[in-house]
């Protein structure tokens, strides 16, 4: 365990400095890069490349339980008191609030997408902006979770009247589903990020039909279940907030029987972020832990799970690679050859975006598949296979996707986040100016292209390094020796150094363009 700290610490440092990358949204200059980018490109998988070798000699042992240190906040009871009961219910509040405000806005509010408030808060200041949050210091959305707290609320009042009966249908949902549900509903989420539909209308109905499905979900299934397999973003958060600085811990045991789930605990018998049994355990924990180590020991994963993880990577990536001119004659040659199809849901952008959407997980998954086979043959064909592998590997990616994340959308938060500023003001877009900010004006120079390459590069090479490190940590468990884990790991190193090269070309593109 002491031999894991400096490690631990150092990865931690590392993705501290460069956690605050940019995206080239909203920048309105180009900019020179000081160097050739083939310089940047060699000097980041380079680093990847060194990393691999720093870990494999700090990080010593055969020891297939890999501990990490943490600190346990609640050992001051003034910050349990804060941290729950009464003092969180401003916050589901809000959350509720702000799920009228999106859903009223959009569908009887002024139909211009800036002049109204649920475009700017969905896709800047709800998606991008709680994302960066979340992955930074905990898993916030499981407290402001609207859809959770409605629920939560109509359960509590069904059972005031109704003491002995059961609110919902209580059905099992089946093994085979995974978390196939979310994975669905993710793809259609990514497909309405990337098709360019931002007419408050369409997002108002969409916030409505989400709605229906998950409290639909809820009722069939039990609200936990849907939660841990079905709603989309608590699955997604909760993949970010395994990255965090902070998790909720029960140690014992014994306050995991009434939880709904089977298999809370993860590999080593820890009830890590399960907040189903953090909620009523009598013993538990809120522990600061350094950053990315929630990711280096996890619960069963099966295809279902590695296929959303390989759809959030894929589809940033996408998002990135939909900003530069080769996409663009994609899509222009897409709309020559569909001129009839004017549709906003059907027409050249959305058929060429469609298929890139779909086509990037393919190939993504192809990539990987084709990888993690190589890891199956360069440790002498020994267990695990190459499924098992791909299952294993697939939570050390997480580093990598939100690396992509900040680097591509920090620019967008920044720029367009400012937005909601005059729209605080003005939200239906009636004329309104309730905090006097409606007459706000965006500062474009709040961020430079060159302060977005910078940190572009900072966050995707040290996203890639903190991957190798989770790597490292993963195939101890697997594999015997120090020899058989180092030689295992080439090809995710490859599989690394690629995507590290790939990343920093599409980010160079929109800004030196």
């Amino acid at each position: 365990m002491d031999k894991l700290k400096p490690a631990l610490l150092l990865a931690s440092a590392v993705v501290a400095l460069g956690v605050g990358p940019a995206y080239a949204h909203g920048i309105g200059d180009r900019y020179d890069l000081p160097l050739p980018l083939s310089f940047f490109v060699v000097g980041g998988a380079a680093a990847v490349v060194l990393s691999f070798v720093l870990v494999g000699l700090v990080v010593r042992g055969e020891s297939r339980a890999v501990g990490y240190p943490r600190f346990n906040l609640f050992r001051y009871s003034w910050i349990e008191f804060v941290l729950s009961g009464p003092f969180l219910w401003p916050l589901k509040i809000l959350g509720v609030f702000l799920l009228w405000l999106v859903i009223a806005t959009a569908l009887t509010g002024t139909d211009r997408p800036a002049g109204n408030f649920s475009p700017t808060f969905i896709w800047v200041v709800w998606w991008v902006g709680l994302g960066f949050f979340v992955a930074l210091f905990g898993n916030l959305w499981a407290v402001v979770n609207p859809w959770k707290t409605l629920f939560t609320w109509a359960e509590g009042m069904y059972r005031w009247a109704f003491p002995d009966k059961q609110f919902g249908l209580g059905r099992e949902m089946p093994a085979h589903w995974g978390i196939w549900p979310a994975a669905i509903l993710f793809f259609c989420f990514a497909w309405v990020e990337n098709s360019e539909i931002n007419n408050p209308r369409d997002l108002g109905w969409f916030a409505v039909g989400y709605s229906v499905i998950t409290w639909a979900g809820m009722f069939i299934f039990g609200k936990q279940e849907w939660l841990r397999r079905g709603e989309v973003f608590s699955l997604v958060f909760g993949l970010f907030a395994r990255f965090s600085v902070t998790e909720v811990r029960v140690p014992s045991a014994g306050d995991c029987r009434e939880c709904s789930s089977p298999d809370c605990r993860n590999e080593d018998g820890d009830c890590v972020d399960c907040y189903e049994c953090f909620e009523y355990a009598e013993r538990r924990e809120f522990n600061l832990r350094p950053l990315g180590v929630g990711l280096g020991n996890a619960e069963a994963i099966d295809k279902s799970y590695v296929a959303l993880v390989i759809m959030l990577l894929a589809s940033v990536t996408f998002d990135g690679f939909s900003a530069t001119p080769e996409w663009f004659h994609v899509q222009s040659f897409f709309i020559t050859q569909f001129p009839e199809l004017t549709n906003r849901y059907l027409n050249g952008i959305t058929i060429a975006n469609t298929l890139g959407l779909i086509g990037f997980p393919l190939a993504f998954l192809g990539l990987y598949g084709a990888f993690c086979w190589l890891m199956y043959r360069m440790a002498g064909e020994r267990p695990p296979a190459t499924g098992a592998l791909m299952a294993g590997f697939v939570l050390s990616l997480i580093p990598i996707a939100l690396a992509y994340h900040y680097a591509h959308y920090l620019g967008y938060l920044l720029i367009q986040g400012q937005l909601i500023i005059t729209l605080a003001s003005d939200p239906f877009g009636y004329g309104w100016d309730l905090f006097g900010t409606a007459d706000y004006t965006i500062n474009i120079r709040v961020v430079t292209a060159r302060f977005i390459w910078v940190f572009s590069v900072l966050a995707i090479v040290a996203g890639h390094i903190v991957a190798v490190y989770l790597a490292h940590i993963r195939a101890m468990r697997y594999y015997p020796s120090r020899a058989l884990v180092l030689k295992s790991q080439l090809p995710m190193l490859g599989l690394m150094a690629l995507y590290t090269v790939v990343s920093l070309w599409i980010i160079s593109r929109p800004i030196t363009e």
